[in-house]
């Protein structure tokens, strides 16, 4: 029997997919723990569509991406810290402080996590500061770090 899987089975397939098992596997543990439904006409062709509305709003979601990463490309924020004796910074710009400068100035939400940042900026000066907003998209944003 033929079934399009509605989620994740272990050591059978993915959600989405259309998998042959036998018919007492099929009525017995996929069909009746809603697992999965039989592969009629209504049911796959209920799947290409599914698949194709999830293809638009991941093109849509990538494009969006790469909108953001042009206009962050051209802009910058300023973050300020104290300095301590000679002009050394006391402190560290961490990526939340980064996060927050980019609400205040620029207007964007941006969740921290989403920047690569893998210790914190200790020095005055511009730094670039890398953000992923999408699995293949990263955008470049200037970040200048001046004394308080």
């Amino acid at each position: 029997m033929q079934v399009v899987l509605l989620q994740d089975v272990k050591s059978l397939g993915k959600k989405g997919e259309l998998v042959n098992v036998n018919d007492g596997y099929a009525r017995n543990f996929i069909l009746k723990k809603n697992l999965g439904v039989e592969a009629t006409a209504k049911n796959l062709n209920d799947l290409k569509l599914q698949k194709a509305n999830e293809a638009k709003v991941a093109a849509e979601e990538l494009q969006a991406a790469k909108d953001l990463a042009a206009a962050l490309a051209e802009k910058a924020v300023t973050v300020s810290i104290k300095a301590g004796e000679g002009g050394k910074a006391f402190g560290s710009v961490s990526s939340k402080e980064i996060v927050k400068a980019i609400s205040e100035q620029l207007g964007l939400e941006i969740d921290k996590k989403k920047l690569i940042l893998p210790e914190p900026l200790k020095t005055f000066g511009t730094h670039e500061v890398p953000i992923r907003l999408h699995r293949e998209v990263t955008a470049k944003l200037d970040v200048h770090v001046k004394e308080a």
